[in-house]
């Protein structure tokens, strides 16, 4: 098959699942539905509690951090889906990546306020953020999972989403402390 044809075949397969994940957000997931509304919460909440809380002082410091976060998960999460290894079963609008009131929200500026929490009291972050990482991981995903917002398929476990926390963490502290330290001299 030639690459003209591959492409054909892929942008018309991709136009079938653009039209399914419409369709179905439209009968499930769209604003009349209480999930809807929770998805919402999840963006914008943790985005209100952290405008009150960020410290201003280190802000640059802490957004990057944060930044780094949500990239690192929205990557993931798009290869997780594109695998078949994750499903949200509902989501903010059914263009956007499907966990954006998560990966943009909700993981960015929990680690964010744990990362201002550490550098200001000299507290363990690589510590303190695998217990983070846990909460996640073994409270809030049952939880998810429980009430029908995320299925975890093909062997991926709440083990498997601990572990990508924790590098996703660590790779977000790396890359922090990396950018502080060059630019410092």
């Amino acid at each position: 098959m030639s690459v003209e044809e591959y492409w054909s075949k892929i942008n018309h397969a991709s136009a079938k699942v653009s039209s399914l994940i419409s369709s179905y957000w439209h009968e499930h997931s769209d604003w009349t539905s209480w999930q809807f509304w929770i998805i919402l919460t999840c963006l914008i909440l943790p985005l209100i509690v952290l405008l009150i809380k960020l410290d201003k002082w280190k802000a640059l410091q802490i957004l990057f951090f944060g930044y780094t976060v949500h990239m690192l998960w929205t990557y993931t999460e798009i290869i997780l889906i594109r695998l078949g290894l994750m499903d949200h079963h509902y989501f903010l609008l059914p263009f956007l990546p499907q966990a954006i009131g998560i990966t943009s929200s909700f993981l960015p500026v929990s680690f964010m306020l744990l990362y201002q929490y550490c550098i200001k009291q000299d507290k363990n972050y690589l510590l303190w953020s695998i217990v983070l990482a846990a909460v996640i991981a073994f409270l809030f995903v049952p939880i998810e999972k429980k009430i029908g917002f995320i299925a975890l398929v093909k062997g991926l476990n709440n083990f498997h989403v601990f572990l990508i926390d924790v590098i996703i963490s660590m790779l977000a502290y790396g890359l922090t402390k990396f950018f502080v330290a060059f630019y410092q001299k």
